[in-house]
């Protein structure tokens, strides 16, 4: 049987275990806690009140009406709305097809760029630049490239090699390549930079060994450095592809979604929605459907290619 004095030990050291505990848990909560208050103030709490607010029909100045879930119906059903709903993730789903674009081309480049060269560091600092522009006055620089008249960069081009004029972000054939090339050329350099880290990560010796066995570049590639990237193609994957859905101020300093609805993307249209026609409730709406559309995809990526990468 325990005696009074093995129960006032266990007590001691509980008391001295739960103290111990409790400091450093507090204090890691102490340091958590500045972090933890702007992730709550600026994006859950605004996440949890856009979908709240989702389920009223709030026209500004007027308040909110509770109409349950008539805008998400609206904006999926309706005769009127839905056609620019569906264009707008049509045009997002579009905009995303940049992302495999980037991911191969920054890849290339990478292993252009990963080699021991005089001079080499220019050429990373060259490509690394854009990623560090602002995005804005990149739009603007690349509105003068695509300037519909001769005085346009492009068009200048074009005409001396005898092509005739494009309209470019005005044509609606042309108008999201356009944007897409801008977000394949402006994500490059980042993308570059963590192929760059991926690819000095792998052991040389790896590739010592596989050219004692006479394997090819190709061979070398293929069975080294494709499977052992694979968790950096996955990260840049994902990455890209939310951001590639979230894309805003591109169009908004070039297209403004136009022309006829072309380059209207469903982070466009929330933005009409809101703080031109003064819908919030709408707004909230499709910031919801973004959201969902978010989830999903990213649980098509890690539920299905997830199962290529190579942790170890």
């Amino acid at each position: 049987m325990t005696n009074k004095h093995d129960l006032r030990k266990f007590s001691f050291v509980q008391s001295k275990w739960w103290r111990r505990w409790g400091e450093e848990t507090g204090a890691a909560y102490l340091f958590l806690l500045p972090s933890l208050l702007i992730f709550v103030t600026f994006t859950f709490f605004p996440a949890i009140y856009s979908i709240y607010m989702s389920l009223f029909r709030w026209n500004l100045p007027m308040k909110p009406m509770f109409i349950g879930l008539n805008n998400y119906l609206m904006l999926v059903s309706d005769p009127i709305e839905a056609p620019i709903f569906w264009q707008a993730a049509s045009n997002t789903l579009y905009f995303a097809l940049g992302v495999p674009i980037n991911l191969f081309i920054s890849l290339m480049i990478a292993l252009l760029l990963n080699r021991r060269l005089r001079g080499i560091g220019i050429f990373r600092t060259a490509f690394f630049l854009p990623a560090i522009t602002s995005l804005a006055a990149v739009s603007v620089v690349w509105l003068w490239l695509f300037n519909p008249s001769q005085y346009g960069l492009l068009n200048s081009l074009l005409i001396s090699l005898g092509l005739p004029l494009q309209s470019w972000l005005r044509d609606p054939v042309l108008s999201m390549p356009c944007l897409i090339f801008l977000g394949v050329w402006h994500g490059m350099g980042y993308n570059i930079i963590i192929f760059l880290a991926g690819l000095q990560s792998i052991p040389k010796a790896y590739y010592e060994a596989a050219e004692i066995d006479g394997a090819n570049i190709i061979r070398r590639f293929t069975a080294i450095t494709w499977p052992l990237l694979t968790p950096t193609l996955f990260y840049i994957l994902t990455v890209g592809l939310i951001n590639s859905l979230k894309a805003f101020t591109e169009i908004d300093m070039m297209t403004q979604g136009g022309p006829l609805g072309t380059t209207t993307t469903l982070a466009y249209y929330l933005y009409q929605q809101a703080f031109q026609f003064f819908q919030m409730g709408k707004a909230s709406a499709v910031a919801v459907l973004l959201f969902g559309m978010l989830l999903i995809l990213s649980w098509i990526q890690f539920r299905f290619v997830d199962r290529k990468v190579h942790y170890e």
